[in-house]
């Protein structure tokens, strides 16, 4: 299992890398990135929807559903709180780590729930992650001049995915009432990305029935895959 998931890992790497190469070269416009930002939004949401509730909600472990989800509500306030006190470009630097590393623990997770669950979330990862890329090179091109070690720098912190992803593979091994609950840890963490992080983001920007509408594309599309995987 260890191989599949590390191959999966750089599909999202790869995509980091690659929006911060467009970034530092033809920046995009804030209607695009906003449109990107629902899109991601929606797969997300699908993923976390459609595949890793049905895990938790066929658990049956109530108190481990309770407990898992309360530590993931309490990481991501934390989280939260960081954001507000780290300023500047090591604050960027370290929020944007933090966040890679807690998408390879739920990637991990999601694997744990079994390998199509797993390719799905890879797919919504992916998407979000090219996101990152695109705002940390955006950022960082502020301070930092070369394009390369903008690029770099990005390539660098996006390799905490694969290690978060690797950190949660023995999730697979542990009783049914701790998956499930890392299960709920999971899913709470992924309602936080898309309602805290890329929608208040996307918002930004002045709404357009087109960009938001991307969210619901971004939702049937995933949908629709999973259907297509069976």
């Amino acid at each position: 299992m260890i191989a599949p998931t590390w191959l999966y890992t750089l599909i999202p790497v790869g995509a980091a890398v690659v929006g911060a190469g467009v970034a530092v070269n033809a920046k995009p416009g804030p209607t695009i990135v906003s449109a990107i930002q629902h899109f991601a939004a929606g797969v997300v949401f699908a993923a976390a929807a459609g595949e890793i509730l049905p895990s938790v909600m066929h658990g049956a472990s109530p108190w481990a559903t309770a407990i898992g989800g309360a530590i993931g509500v309490v990481v991501m306030l934390l989280v939260k709180q960081l954001e507000s006190v780290v300023k500047g470009p090591v604050g960027l630097v370290t929020m944007v780590g933090v966040d890679v590393l807690i998408d390879g623990l739920v990637l991990g997770i999601a694997f744990a729930a079994g390998a199509k669950v797993g390719i799905l979330l890879t797919i919504a990862l992916t998407l979000e992650v090219l996101f990152l890329g695109l705002t940390v090179a955006n950022e960082l091109g502020e301070t930092v001049r070369s394009r390369i070690k903008i690029v770099g720098i990005t390539g660098a912190l996006v390799l905490l995915l694969p290690i978060g992803t690797l950190l949660a593979t023995p999730i697979a091994t542990l009783p049914a009432p701790i998956l499930t609950g890392f299960f709920a840890f999971g899913l709470v963490a992924l309602l936080y990305l898309v309602t805290e992080e890329l929608l208040v983001e996307a918002h930004e920007t002045p709404d357009r029935p087109w960009v938001t509408a991307m969210f619901f594309a971004g939702f049937l599309i995933l949908m629709v895959l999973e259907e297509v995987i069976g």
